[in-house]
């Protein structure tokens, strides 16, 4: 009997496996096309033929772990104990996983803000634990009367993520506020922020639950090299958390993977001597106006985006159609994959909106506008 038989395949494996079938230029899933950095292919190189090649301690390479401190103070002005409040991770994903299975505890019940990512939900329900969708505005900022009405005595933790997949949105200075007010009402209540596009924010500056120290305490906060430095595929990322919640993150993730990519964790280790972190949101605010810019030929409403390398867009005003037959029209007749928002939601809510992956190289962006603007 499965343990999660509501799963199936999952969209973006869905949207990629059409593009591919009608030759669609893909936009949905939300990963780099362009080659890494030169100087990281280099470091590859020359760290193949090093004594890297052997298990790292389990919580992780130690050079790395100092340099992410060092990191951690310089773009947020915290201090962090590297021994016990840090943990690199088989990426966010994995962060999550082992957060989530070591804190949320049987009968528990997990707020999850909807829109979300999928990857929340499945590490609750193997807990046999609850999660509890609770919708954020139509312009998703939150909603923190609405959320204050879905806590109980068994509430456990609240996800948030900021910037935001899939909207791209990012919480501001009030909204952190109102955070740490409904926490004076629910001093129990835990905190899991999902970050990991961190430094993918554009006009206005991402505000990390790390500078925010009424929250430290009560909060795991979850990063991603993978996403910062435009390497997906070598699932690396790193978790902050104060030491009595690490120590039971580290008693799963000891049982999960035990230790992370050894050759990956070196590589980005001295790849971080050069890199200028700066780059990350110069590059995607880039590709971010270049896509808005072509987009304006087409009838699709642009909504704001904030961060992440995602742009929502609004079809309603030209087409009634459900946004998942939308998606799939624009796949077989106009060679497009996108993703639909309604996927984000526990309740399939379907504001006719869809979503965009702009990391793509410039000659993969145009093309797909100039399909989108036949529409």
């Amino acid at each position: 009997m499965s343990k999660l038989p509501h799963l199936t395949t999952s969209i973006f494996t869905i949207m990629s496996k059409m593009a591919v079938d009608h030759n669609a230029i893909n936009l949905s899933q939300g990963f780099p096309n362009f080659p890494i950095d030169e100087r990281m292919a280099d470091i590859i190189m020359d760290l193949a033929k090093a004594d890297v090649h052997q298990y790292t301690p389990m919580a992780g390479y130690p050079p790395l772990m100092e340099k992410i401190g060092v990191l951690t103070l310089k773009s947020y002005n915290r201090v962090i104990n590297q021994n016990t409040e840090l943990l690199i991770t088989a990426g966010a994903t994995e962060a999550i996983f082992a957060a989530l299975q070591a804190l949320v505890r049987s009968g528990d019940e997990v707020l999850i803000l909807d829109p979300s990512y999928d990857c929340y939900e499945t590490p609750i329900l193997l807990s046999n634990a609850k999660p509890v969708r609770v919708s954020l505005n139509e312009d998703y900022t939150p909603n923190f009367e609405r959320i204050a009405q879905h806590i109980s005595h068994k509430t456990r933790l609240l996800i948030l993520n900021n910037p935001h997949n899939p909207s791209g949105k990012m919480w501001q200075e009030n909204d952190f506020i109102q955070l740490e007010n409904l926490l004076e009402s629910y001093p129990n209540l835990l905190i899991l922020s999902d970050e990991v596009y961190e430094y993918i924010a554009f006009e206005n500056q991402h505000i990390s639950v790390n500078t925010r120290k009424k929250l430290r305490d009560k909060s795991i906060i979850t990063s991603s090299f993978g996403k910062t430095l435009h390497l997906t595929g070598w699932k690396i990322g790193y978790v902050i958390a104060p030491e009595h919640l690490m120590k039971e993150i580290k008693k799963v993730h000891q049982f999960l993977v035990f230790s992370v990519n050894s050759l990956s964790q070196a590589a980005i280790n001295l790849y971080l001597d050069s890199f200028e972190i700066e780059s990350v949101s110069k590059l995607y605010q880039s590709k971010r106006d270049f896509f808005a810019n072509l987009m304006k030929d087409t009838p699709f409403e642009l909504l704001p985006c904030d961060g992440t390398y995602f742009q929502v867009a609004s079809y309603k005003h030209f087409s009634k159609e459900n946004d998942l037959d939308f998606t799939k029209r624009l796949v077989t007749e106009f060679g497009v994959a996108t993703i639909p928002l309604s996927i984000f939601y526990g309740d399939g809510t379907d504001l006719k909106r869809i979503r965009f992956c702009f990391a793509k190289d410039d000659e993969t962006i145009t093309k797909a506008a100039e399909r989108l603007q036949k529409l």
